[in-house]
């Protein structure tokens, strides 16, 4: 009989080990050659590969000059996968993103017939550069591309390629002529990347990069059926109950019907996460738990990823803006009110990392 905060059997095949190493020795190759075009943003460059290893969506938002466009067109390249950029304007329409039927004509019967031409949705990885500059029409076109992975045109239905990832970058500052995300679609998202500045030293080399004929050269590492495969091993990591139970509980304390808000955050939370945001944590932690070469998530890998899985799905109320409190700044204390419990996997976790 298991204690409450245990899991009754984490052992892994040799199948199953042996994934995990390829995983991860593929994961450590595509970090060596995103360094050699990006300079720092490690975390970044994580964050994404977990993203796409959920088979989700991510946003990164930071300001101009921080390589975000660079990030993913690179890692497109090493995934060996199709990629194409939108850049959203205020007078992008949704065809333009979609495609559109075309009426040509037949010159061996003279009929006239409609032929679908398929948008720049049709590819691995979508840029969605600064998205929340097009209007919600446009907007609203992502929507069953993202979590249908299909495309509904004049009655047809299209199937978009395998895999489908859309990375958006949203320009923080900028808020003249932007239109806000609704809410529907920013809980499409995985994460909610943000870009900071670099350090003192990583700013010194991205000017010697930039200012000289340095040029890196990249290799692809993985092909669309690799990935594929990577995501289904993503899936197959077994997760204890204690776990569960930390990453719904977390999620739940963020609604403030729930009542389980600590007193000083009260009446600084309007929205809380819903549903999805319990999904994800925990789809985010196995992803996590791979690329750090174990078999198994735990309750630090939930709350590892927690910031930027929660903090476009918390509306803060006036108060909380008015007091200068983010919603990073909520998520850190749930975090550190919660404590995440330590069952068997984690004191388990030195073993299989340390093979």
């Amino acid at each position: 009989m298991t204690a409450a905060n245990e899991t009754p059997d984490i052992s892994a095949s040799p199948e199953e080990i042996q994934a995990v190493d390829q995983l991860n020795a593929q994961y450590q190759h595509i970090c060596g050659q995103m360094g050699g075009v990006i300079v720092g943003l490690e975390d970044v460059v994580e964050q994404t590969m977990i993203a796409i290893l959920c088979r989700s969506h991510c946003i990164l938002q930071g300001m101009p000059g921080l390589a975000k466009t660079m990030l993913v067109s690179t890692l497109s390249s090493l995934l060996h996968l199709s990629f194409r950029r939108i850049q959203f304007t205020p007078d992008l329409m949704p065809a333009d993103i979609t495609g559109t039927d075309v009426l040509e004509e037949d010159h061996t019967t003279g009929k006239r017939v409609f032929r679908f031409i398929k948008g720049p949705l049709f590819g691995n990885i979508i840029l969605a550069d600064e998205i929340n500059r097009t209007p919600p029409k446009t907007q609203s076109a992502l929507l069953e591309a993202m979590q249908e992975r299909q495309l509904t045109i004049g009655g047809d239905t299209y199937p978009l390629p395998d895999p489908f990832f859309v990375l958006a970058t949203q320009n923080p500052i900028e808020q003249e002529g932007t239109y806000t995300l609704p809410e529907a679609q920013l809980d499409r998202f995985i994460f909610k990347i943000q870009l900071g500045y670099p350090s003192f030293e990583n700013e010194i080399e991205i000017c010697k990069r930039a200012t000289t004929e340095y040029a890196a050269e990249t290799q692809p590492v993985l092909t669309a059926e690799q990935l594929i495969q990577m995501q289904n091993v993503v899936r197959k990591v077994p997760v204890a109950d204690h776990v569960y139970k930390f990453a719904v509980t977390l999620a739940r304390m963020t609604r403030p019907e729930e009542g389980k808000l600590p007193g000083d955050l009260q009446d600084m939370v309007q929205w809380g996460a819903g549903p999805r945001a319990s999904i994800f944590l925990l789809m985010a932690a196995k992803a996590r738990a791979i690329l750090h070469k174990r078999y198994h998530a735990t309750a630090s890998d939930v709350a590892h990823v927690a910031l930027p899985v929660l903090r476009h799905r918390i509306i803060p109320t006036f108060n909380a803006e008015a007091a200068g409190v983010s919603t990073d700044d909520i998520i850190r204390k749930l975090i550190a009110q919660l404590k995440p419990p330590q069952g068997r996997q984690e004191r388990q976790g030195a073993a299989v990392a340390g093979r």
